[in-house]
């Protein structure tokens, strides 16, 4: 498929077919992560800019990876020392950066709706990497790219998501992705979290932990968004917990093949226990490890790249497209 979009801004946007092709790419690009060289030239003489107005840890540096493994150059931005401290807009930032030749910018900001401001007039690719409670696209993107290298075809598949959804931009980019993908999609959590909203989406609304839970093939937890909230949403922590926290008398509900992620930072003891997250069912590690290679497949496709099967792909590393089967949902 030839990638015909400039940007990355969300998920709701995008096609199955779209979805299809990125996740295809990814698990090309998965085995650049399992060589001794793991380096290719496809943005050679590209520069990538991390334009982080919101702090991140694992986010900001698989991006960097990810482009370093591509052969761009990478430049770090941070608003704490950056001329944003001292007024200056993210439109005149962006003017900035695109007079040195950035490439690529990679935006995390706490408004919602800030990469598309910037796509409006921007010569760079832009790639949201998280806007405020909207969407965090790679993050849906690379979830949804560790259940299907763990359970095969997405549809059919019944996905919990769980804790705090009101606020969740990785709950919103993981609901698009696998209703699309012929997903079957729960969301759980205190009520005054998970608002029936959500029904009109597709989505099964429950605040019944074990109702949500006990037949679920894939369990996604989500921490308390505190900085996002306006007001207190329950009590106390501890409630939360008590309710709704995943423990190990809670996982005899849950299938033994059931999958447990949770997309970090991990609030251990609270959403979820340590007997949990590091069990046999996580794959918590593994959604970090597949997040780089879904942000080089983003970042090569925005480049002009043409999927798995494209000639700018190391042959060594093309896997067979996987099969469309399945994927019925709307568009």
């Amino acid at each position: 498929m030839i990638w015909n979009r400039r940007h990355l801004l969300d998920l709701q946007s995008l096609t199955a077919t779209e979805l299809i092709t990125i996740l295809d790419t990814a698990r090309s690009f998965k085995t650049i992560n399992e060589r001794a060289v793991k380096r290719v030239p496809p943005l050679r003489g590209k520069t990538v800019v991390n334009l982080f107005v919101e702090p991140s840890t694992r986010t900001r540096i698989s991006f960097e990876l990810a482009a370093l493994r591509l052969s761009a150059d990478v430049i770090n931005f941070t608003a704490e020392s950056s001329s944003l401290k001292k007024g200056e807009t993210l439109k005149d930032t962006l003017r900035n950066l695109e007079a040195l030749n950035a490439d690529f910018i990679i935006l995390r900001h706490h408004a919602s709706g800030a990469p598309h401001f910037l796509a409006r007039f921007a010569q760079a690719h832009i790639v949201n990497a998280g806007d405020g409670a909207h969407e965090h696209p790679t993050q849906g993107l690379l979830d949804v790219f560790t259940i299907r290298e763990r359970k095969g075809n997405i549809a059919g598949l019944r996905v919990t998501i769980l804790g705090d959804i009101l606020y969740s931009r990785v709950a919103r980019s993981n609901i698009w992705a696998l209703l699309k993908l012929g997903a079957h999609v729960t969301v759980a959590g205190p009520s005054t979290l998970v608002p029936r909203v959500f029904e009109q989406w597709g989505c099964r609304v429950t605040w019944n932990l074990k109702e949500a839970i006990e037949d679920a093939d894939v369990i996604n937890l989500l921490r308390i968004q505190h900085e996002r909230q306006r007001v207190t949403m329950f009590p106390n922590l501890g409630e939360y917990t008590a309710l709704f926290g995943l423990n190990p008398q809670r996982m005899q509900w849950v299938k033994p093949d059931a999958l447990i992620m949770h997309p970090g930072p991990i609030n251990r003891g609270i959403e979820i226990e340590s007997e949990v997250a590091d069990g046999p069912q996580s794959v918590i590690l593994e959604q970090v490890n597949n997040g780089l290679a879904v942000r080089m497949a983003v970042l090569f496709l925005l480049n002009g790249g043409r999927g798995p099967a494209s000639s700018e792909l190391d042959p060594k590393m093309v896997s067979k497209p996987a099969e469309l089967t399945g994927v019925s949902a709307p568009s």
